[in-house]
């Protein structure tokens, strides 16, 4: 039986930690481009500074339904994350989010007149744990099922909070 509060700790400490996904909207056949998340807490939504001159930002002249895909650094995490992306250029949330990193791409700063920020309402998830690969190698090697130790480790998460 998998534990679904477990796996969205899981995934909500690697994206706190790793936070690069790659984003693509509906429409796009598939095609997905790097982009830094960044969230407040454990819930959704999902933000992300972009330019408002960039394919994604004219896509969206209204909410699109998109996928989020994660990949933590040390592949012990793994997730494919449904929602709804939208243009919403908040001033109160770009005040909490910013920081020195996001301030690097935008010359005029928060006022920048090519600065949007998308917000990522996340839906469900699957996500995926890898934990330690080795060990099941080594089980296959002794003749034993690997697939039973990986029963629990991939699972639905609801991610509307």
């Amino acid at each position: 039986m998998t534990d679904s509060q477990a796996l969205e700790r899981k995934l909500w400490k690697h994206l706190h930690a790793d936070r690069t996904v790659m984003l693509g909207v509906e429409g796009e056949n598939g095609h997905c481009r790097p982009m830094t998340a960044l969230a407040e807490g454990d819930r959704s939504p999902l933000w992300f500074f972009t330019a408002r001159d960039s394919d994604l930002v004219r896509r969206l002249q209204q909410p699109a339904r998109a996928v989020a895909a994660f990949a933590a650094k040390d592949h012990s995490v793994f997730a494919s994350i449904e929602g709804e992306l939208h243009l919403d250029i908040d001033p109160a949330v770009i005040d909490r989010l910013w920081n020195p990193f996001i301030a690097a791409w935008y010359e005029g700063g928060k006022d920048d007149p090519n600065l949007a920020l998308l917000r990522f309402d996340a839906g469900s998830a699957e996500v995926w744990l890898n934990e330690n690969s080795l060990l099941a190698g080594i089980k296959l090697l002794l003749g034993k099922d690997p697939k039973r130790e990986y029963a629990d480790k991939v699972g639905e998460v609801d991610l509307r909070g």
